[in-house]
């Protein structure tokens, strides 16, 4: 089976600092996998990689079997590699559906001849609503985003991401800040996206990474530890000494 993404001997340096270090990835179609590893690990850099915001020093990225290390960020977009972070991206002071619909009109090709706002578009409007109907935000459309919960303004960002049709999803830290009660919503609707995309989570909170992932890939020093099923990566003593600490999830 092709890999929906795939790194071979990834590397990164920075002058004398090296940051990742011949990192061999591969995320399948359909994928629930979690990256982990302690701050400094090489995380946010390997992810930057992955999206194009940096380029590596050697090695090659391919996303559906086709090499994109070279490739901008906004080809990578559109060949299907969509993205969340940290912390939210969005327009604060529009209406969620306004969110939704920039995501979606990118997509559809039409964001640069709309004059008028994209949710007053038809079929981007309808796209849109149907989108947040199934994160349960339709009676959230006209909200302003900034007045949401944090949980559901991570929802929103998941939203847009989605609006862009992606056949890889990475999603960093989507539990970041949010109470543990809404983290469980976030989880639901991971656990409801089509079977398709392969999701990838870079998550520090270990109780959503073991209620989502199918597999875990450890991240140490810039260089994969381990990976395994949750079962395999909770019963490596070396996860437990460098990351989880003794005791946990034994």
């Amino acid at each position: 089976m092709r890999a929906a993404l795939e790194t071979r001997g990834l590397c990164k340096s920075f002058g004398a600092l090296t940051v990742a270090q011949n990192i061999d990835f591969r995320l399948d179609a359909g994928a629930r996998h979690a990256l982990i590893g302690p701050n400094g690990a090489g995380k946010t850099t390997f992810v930057n990689m992955l999206m194009g915001a940096l380029a590596p020093s050697a090695g090659r990225i391919l996303l559906g079997g086709e090499d994109v290390t070279r490739a901008p960020q906004a080809e990578r977009v559109k060949r299907g590699l969509g993205r969340t972070f940290q912390i939210t991206t969005l327009f604060r002071n529009l209406p969620v559906l306004d969110n939704v619909a920039l995501g979606v009109a990118e997509r559809r090709g039409v964001a640069r001849r709309m004059w008028r706002p994209a949710a007053e578009h038809r079929e981007v409007r309808d796209e849109s609503l149907e989108l947040l109907a199934t994160l349960g935000l339709a009676e959230d459309a006209a909200a302003r985003v900034g007045g949401l919960p944090y949980g559901k303004q991570r929802l929103v960002e998941i939203a847009i991401a989605l609006g862009l049709r992606p056949k890889v999803l990475l999603l960093d830290e989507p539990a970041a800040g949010v109470p543990s009660h809404d983290s469980g919503r976030i989880l639901q609707v991971l656990d409801e996206l089509p079977g398709d995309i392969a999701i990838l989570i870079i998550e520090h909170d270990m109780d959503v990474v073991f209620r989502f992932a199918r597999r875990i890939t450890v991240l140490v020093q810039g260089e994969i530890l381990i990976e395994g099923t949750p079962e395999e990566i909770a019963a490596d003593r070396r996860v437990h000494q460098v990351y989880l600490g003794e005791g946990q999830h034994a």
